[in-house]
């Protein structure tokens, strides 16, 4: 059995970690490089950078900012935020990033999501989802979770698997920064349905909540933010008590 992941976030705006909830009111978080190089020395398994407001502000997540991180990280890391072309992705892998995670550009055109599997190799193409409850059923959204879309998430999920989608970053919107658990429901039937890995995020608020998303909600990996910013929980303390739980996973 494939080890399971610990994923911290860092969720950048003007350079800055932030960290809100339900998407909004968010305060600083520290400097990304810096939260990046400390995650990396406690043991995560890999690092999610996204800059969350690329798209809307329509601007290209910063080049420089993964070239740095580059440069002092030693673990895989993904780089998110208004990305839209083979081009985008190009300069941030050429700058050291390891996978590109696209979301809005997905929806816009499904497309895209082939030519960028065809081009770079699936591994390196994680499709985000963030998606919420709506009318009784699981909507996806854009544009930083600003805007609802016609796309039920567990059909678009299928959809990008089909279409080379390396991996899926599942974000609830409903538990994003309430530290109530994840959204394990809706990962486990996702991850049901897919054989690439599911990444699952929003709502982590204790130890437990990752061995549940892990056994309950299915999922390849448990991505998290304010949780490890604000040093509620250690990285290596985490692992630890996962791995006495019996979830395969690297100390």
């Amino acid at each position: 059995m494939l080890a399971k992941r610990i994923i911290p976030c860092l969720d950048i705006k003007d350079g800055r970690t932030v960290k809100g909830t339900n998407f909004v009111n968010l305060r600083d978080a520290g400097d990304p490089v810096e939260l990046g190089a400390v995650y990396a020395e406690q043991g995560a398994d890999e690092l999610v950078f996204l800059d969350i407001t690329a798209t809307v502000d329509n601007r290209k997540t910063l080049v420089d900012l993964v070239r740095n991180v580059a440069r002092n990280v030693n673990i895989p890391f993904t780089v998110g935020g208004g990305i839209s072309s083979v081009a985008d992705v190009s300069a941030l892998l050429n700058a050291g990033a390891d996978k590109v995670s696209v979301n809005s550009s997905a929806v816009r055109n499904p497309a895209l999501i082939n030519e960028l599997a065809l081009q770079f190799g699936s591994q390196c193409i994680i499709v985000a989802i963030d998606t919420r409850f709506v009318g009784g059923e699981h909507i996806v959204h854009t544009h930083g979770g600003r805007k609802p879309t016609d796309f039920r998430t567990i059909q678009w999920a299928k959809e990008v698997e089909d279409r080379g989608a390396g991996e899926i970053l599942l974000t609830s919107m409903d538990t994003d920064g309430t530290k109530a658990g994840f959204a394990n429901i809706l990962t486990s039937e996702i991850s049901d349905n897919s054989s690439i890995p599911i990444i699952a995020s929003g709502g982590a608020g204790s130890m437990e909540h990752f061995y549940d998303v892990f056994t309950d909600g299915k999922a390849d990996a448990g991505l998290a933010a304010s949780i490890f910013h604000f040093k509620e929980i250690d990285i290596i303390e985490l692992k630890k008590y996962l791995k006495e739980k019996g979830i395969s996973i690297r100390l």
